[in-house]
């Protein structure tokens, strides 16, 4: 008897009982539902259903999850012994001893992120006697892009049951969240743990074990750098020696997963091929952020800002490259287009993105403690967006009441000939 059979005789086993839905999550984990629809009317005969769908993300982000691996080790390497003045993408970046660091501190996040998570929703699966849903299979694996790579895995275990709990199973579950759980998360561990947080220092843990001449002579700051942001953020972008091929591939220190904007732009473009992302609210943040950058530049060449400004730096900072560094393309591509608690109307998608992109920079820009703003404008546009499509559904009923206001209607003749009703479609 093949495995499939003996879990599907297992699944019937226990079918009504406490523990079903543990099996069942089990089952259909390992093998595609196999069942199907007969009675009744199918109105939607189509192959995808929640798992596919789900699926589907998770192939465009482990592309940036294998890539944020390579990096981790090149980011620690070279903070040590410096970057490399003649870049070999061969010889410094794709080596083993990048990709063995990169393991021994992603992968646990990682494992972290999907066991804690995945426990929470089989004792609420548990508790309501429902099957387990397969919101958290993408959850899972943003929440560890979207943290510093040092982050304490007691830390993350305890703000994933806090974002799991608060920020979905008390709203219903999976479709019914009105906050994206992945930030929800990112927003816990930034607010309860502002230091680990701050996201401006490179990850080079480990460092000072690597021989004892480092340990000789070598502070912290010896070991360790800053990120784009964090070098704007004190006026020091002059000291940066990161070109912009670097910012656009990646090879820049940041969180885990939000530093290669191109591999972020494949994934984008692979979930808008597939119809999972809505390009609407990809391309109206990009807009938004493109038009709050490009106001601040302009700000900057009238002279209202000083130099010697604490806000110079970012404000300064050249208007389209604020894509291309921080975590503002990946919340663009990977979380501003979730379904569930972003815009449903084609208009209010327009709204919605370009309101996160306006925000987003916005608030990197002005935030005193961290020079990031997507992971908050996301989550303030995530409570706005039922306001937003209700406005516009609003709107479409009042443009469609006076069209019909004016329409005009032809009764039928007086010689009883029977003619259409002739009118305006509204």
């Amino acid at each position: 008897m093949s495995l499939k059979s003996k879990l599907h005789e297992l699944k019937l086993k226990y079918q009504g009982k406490k523990m079903a839905p543990a099996f069942n999550a089990f089952h259909t984990f390992l093998f595609a539902p196999d069942e199907t629809t007969h009675a009744g009317g199918t109105h939607v005969k189509a192959a995808d259903d929640l798992k596919r769908t789900m699926n589907t993300v998770i192939m465009a982000l482990i592309p940036v999850l294998i890539f944020s691996m390579f990096n981790a080790g090149y980011q620690h390497y070279s903070a040590i012994n410096g970057f490399p003045a003649d870049f070999s993408l061969m010889n410094d970046f794709l080596t083993w001893d990048n990709f063995w660091i990169g393991i021994i501190k992603v992968l646990p996040l990682v494992v972290v992120s999907y066991g804690v998570g995945l426990i929470v929703e089989f004792i609420f699966a548990v508790i309501k006697g429902h099957e387990v849903e397969e919101g958290y299979l993408v959850t899972g694996m943003l929440v560890p892009l979207i943290v510093p790579i040092d982050t304490p895995l007691w830390m993350l275990a305890v703000a994933v049951i806090f974002g799991v709990v608060i920020g979905k199973e008390v709203f219903g579950g999976t479709g019914m969240n009105i906050l994206n759980p992945a930030l929800t998360i990112r927003a816990f561990l930034f607010f309860a743990y502002p230091t680990w947080m701050s996201g401006d220092k490179v990850w080079v843990h480990g460092a000072r074990e690597r021989s004892e001449e480092i340990l000789a002579g070598a502070n912290l700051d010896a070991i360790s750098g800053e990120t784009i942001l964090g070098y704007l953020a004190q006026n020091k972008g002059a000291e940066m020696s990161y070109s912009v091929s670097d910012m656009f591939y990646g090879f820049i220190p940041g969180s885990v997963g939000e530093t290669s904007a191109f591999l972020i732009l494949l994934g984008g473009l692979f979930l808008i091929f597939t119809k999972i992302a809505s390009w609407r609210i990809m391309v109206s943040a990009v807009i938004g952020s493109l038009v709050m950058g490009f106001i601040f530049n302009q700000v900057v060449d009238l002279g209202w800002v000083a130099e010697s400004s604490k806000f110079y730096g970012l404000m300064s900072f050249e208007f389209w490259k604020h894509l291309i560094v921080g975590g503002l393309a990946f919340g663009i591509v990977y979380m501003a287009t979730d379904p569930v608690t972003g815009s449903q109307t084609n208009k209010g998608k327009w709204y919605y993105g370009f309101f996160i992109g306006f925000i987003s920079v916005m608030i990197r820009v002005f935030n005193p403690a961290y020079p990031e703003g997507v992971f908050l404008a996301i989550l303030l546009m995530n409570v706005f967006a039922p306001t937003i499509d209700h406005y516009v559904v609003r709107g479409n009923i009042k443009r469609r009441m006076n069209r019909l206001k004016d329409a005009t209607i032809y009764p039928k003749d007086s010689d009883g000939k029977a003619e259409e009703l002739k009118a305006e479609t509204v």
